[in-house]
């Protein structure tokens, strides 16, 4: 049995224990890639996936008919410099490699938001425990570790709504415009798996992109479909998006 396969008999069996046993179930965090599987199994219906915060990437699914954000098993903890002024400027790379050198599963962890030399970290509830023990120094510097009940605004940054001109609402014709890319290079992309939109993994550059649609390009970044404006004169559609940075 392949991944693919083990990762669909486990949702599967999430599913029927949510069912058959009337209370909710969750998964470990699933990877874009595992989501798209996910939302592949049209019989897996009353799920929902949300990963500590909205526009997360890393997400966990919870089965079961009234799955509320506040169920799931995902705790926010804050990782700081002991004394900044003597710190390390550490990066996304240093707070993952140091959670990884302690023996922990990636699967248990969620997004790393970094702000200010601070690493937000997202993960199961099951290892913050661990962690708060466990991890007091990222390369040279001694860190500690608290529990928030949700990181500071300006960590989670709103995604800046831009304008942006388009020949067609197709997802490379998008794609192109906003990251100053050829057609030839955006088509690229899709043939490369890097194009999620809503949790799914799109191989067809022709489809159609709509209001309210979640893109992640991969190596690029995020963006949400905010709402066609207006058309110019020579027949192009003005576009707002919303571009997570």
């Amino acid at each position: 049995m392949n991944e693919t396969e083990l990762l669909k008999s486990r949702l599967t069996d999430l599913s029927q224990r949510a069912f058959e046993r009337n209370y909710c179930t969750f998964s470990d965090f699933l990877t874009m890639e595992e989501i798209s599987i996910l939302e592949s199994m049209r019989e897996l219906t009353l799920h929902t996936v949300f990963g500590g915060y909205d526009g997360a990437e890393r997400c966990v699914v919870g089965f079961g008919d009234e799955v509320k954000e506040s169920d799931f098993p995902i705790v926010c903890m804050e990782i700081a410099p002991l004394q900044q002024k003597f710190a390390d400027k550490l990066t996304h790379r240093d707070f993952l490699g140091a959670l990884m050198n302690l023996g922990i599963n990636r699967s248990t962890l969620g997004d790393i938001i970094v702000d200010e030399n601070r690493g937000y970290l997202y993960c199961l509830d099951t290892m913050s425990d661990y962690i708060a023990d466990n991890l007091t120094r990222i390369k040279h510097t001694t860190v500690s570790c608290k529990m928030l009940d949700t990181p500071p605004a300006s960590a989670i940054k709103e995604p800046e709504a831009r304008e942006i001109i388009v020949s067609s609402l197709r997802a490379d014709a998008v794609i192109s415009a906003l990251y100053h890319l050829s057609r030839n290079t955006a088509k690229t992309l899709f043939l490369q798996d890097r194009v999620f939109v809503n949790h799914q993994l799109i191989a067809g550059a022709s489809q159609m992109l709509k209001d309210g649609d979640t893109v992640s390009v991969r190596g690029y970044g995020k963006f949400r479909m905010s709402a066609v404006l207006r058309s110019t004169k020579k027949e192009r559609l003005v576009v707002r998006i919303l571009e997570y940075k």
